[in-house]
């Protein structure tokens, strides 16, 4: 090398080093002058890098509070299903039956261009359980554990479209790219399992609206995103070796990747996507010992199977979905959310709503049950949800063809295990369903509540991004305490 090569060499180090230096006392600085925040921002990276260091990104977390619930099986009804037509009866409505629907302050012509229509329910409904539950009576499964389901008729939401109120009601934020609420879940409290993921989702074959971001890390570190299994076909890809590879020879590889991956981040600190890439990796090599046995459900008895209703057309797959929510959690996995939709039934609800409720019904009620004699029900908190509600009025073409508009001010959601107040109903809606006039609560408060049922503090549950603290109410809010034992 020539002597200006050398030279130049040893400028560029010096320049890196100046770089450097620069940089740490920038950082420095920042954690002595920035004030409690800073304080607060470093101690909380300090315990990442040590948890990094030391286990799994995953690793079991204490709660901020007690509680009973452990695990989470969020069962998300995508569309939004009507809670008139479901879980909250308006008599009132059938005395206006296709009357013409006009808003407050606005002119009959206005309208003339788009009549609108009052729509009774073409579901009858019974009184269920010892509680007297109101249930539709084509949830004839259900209504046989109503009293374990607490209802909660007081939620609102902000958007009338489909996939900002999804966001909403997954993220917390209707604009997307906020964490998902179960990897606010696995950030506060870690998972049991470090052999599977923490927060596991079960789509249907099509994404729901918004796509994957309903279950995105966001800002959070990557390994707290949600893992999806597909519907169809193998839920994993390539889970399995190739043919003659060792597990022996993979371990190898994996380390020789870890060598290389570990020193090229120990060059460029501060990214956690490598860091969560390579614990992929581990993730993944453990998995191929544990993921075959918990997915596969031939071994269940063929009572569960039939319980499910395993093997029947309308409820065989969301039948698959339930037992293998209950087997993730029966095998610590700390949150799993299901997909079901679309509930969008702005006309012909009697067979739209009917349809759905006959593929539900079954599962949802087989694996309350089923969770309770394994007794896993009070560690498990279920909850059951769309993105909105539905309106008492909608256009009718035919006579016949009816059925309801989007509603975010009216929705009914349900909750099991848990810690929930089981058997009651909470709040209530206006005597047609258009709006929540008892017990309303923003969907920030009922995140909140949700939190506070698994022993997550909502105000303590935060993460520092784009210049403050975050957290998944956004801004804050309350916890709904009559929805609690």
């Amino acid at each position: 090398m020539s002597t200006s090569d050398q030279e130049s060499c040893a400028k560029a180090s010096c320049l890196h080093d100046l770089m450097r230096q620069t940089l740490l006392r920038r950082e420095y600085f920042y954690s002595l002058g920035a004030g409690l925040g800073s304080v607060a921002l470093t101690a909380l990276m300090a315990r990442d890098t040590a948890a990094d260091s030391e286990s799994s990104p995953l690793a079991t977390k204490p709660t901020h509070t007690n509680a009973k619930a452990k695990s989470c099986i969020f069962l998300m009804m995508e569309g939004g299903p009507s809670h008139i037509d479901t879980f909250d009866p308006k008599p009132a409505l059938d005395k206006i039956h296709l009357q013409e629907f006009v808003r407050e302050g606005e002119q009959k012509s206005a309208m003339e261009s788009g009549k609108r229509y009052y729509v009774r329910s073409p579901f009858k409904f019974v009184k269920a359980g010892q509680s007297g539950a109101d249930i539709a009576e084509n949830w004839t499964h259900l209504a046989n554990v109503a009293d374990e389901l607490c209802f909660f008729r007081g939620c609102q939401v902000d958007s009338v479209n489909h996939p900002t109120a999804m966001y909403q009601m997954n993220c917390g934020n209707r604009f997307g790219g906020d964490p998902g609420i179960g990897a606010w879940v696995t950030y506060g409290l870690g998972s049991e399992n470090q052999d599977l993921p923490g927060f596991i989702v079960l789509p249907e074959v099509s994404y729901p609206q918004g796509g994957s971001a309903n279950w995105s890390n966001g800002f959070l570190p990557a390994h707290f995103q949600g893992t999806p299994l597909r519907a169809k076909g193998s839920p994993i890809l390539d889970l399995n070796p190739t043919p003659g590879t060792t597990r022996d020879h993979q371990r190898k590889n994996l380390d020789l990747l870890t060598k290389l991956n570990s020193e090229h981040a120990a060059r460029h600190p501060g990214h956690d996507e490598l860091w969560a890439r390579m614990n992929s990796y581990e993730l993944a090599f453990r998995m191929q010992m544990q993921v075959p046995e918990v997915l596969d459900i031939s071994r269940e008895d063929a009572r569960t199977l039939e319980d499910y209703g395993i093997g029947k057309q309308s409820t065989d797959a969301f039948g698959r979905k339930c037992l293998l929510a209950r087997k993730l959690v029966e095998q610590g996995v700390r949150f799993v959310q299901l997909y079901n939709g679309t509930w969008d039934s702005h006309d012909f609800i009697e067979r739209a709503h009917g349809n759905l409720v006959s593929g539900v019904d079954q599962p949802i009620a087989a694996l309350i049950g089923d969770l309770k004699r394994r007794g896993l029900l009070d560690s498990t908190l279920i909850v059951w949800c769309g993105e909105f509600g539905r309106s008492p009025d909608n256009g009718v073409r035919g006579g016949t063809a009816y059925g309801r508009d989007h509603n975010p001010k009216a929705m009914t959601v349900w909750l099991a295990g848990g810690g929930c107040r089981a058997g009651h109903t909470i709040g209530a809606t206006d005597d047609l369903g258009m709006s929540a006039v008892e017990e309303v609560h923003h969907v920030r408060d009922f995140h909140v509540t949700l939190l506070r049922l698994l022993g997550l503090d909502d105000n303590r549950l935060t993460y520092f991004h784009a210049g403050r603290f975050k957290q998944l109410s956004q801004f804050g809010g309350q916890v709904i305490q009559p929805l609690i034992a």
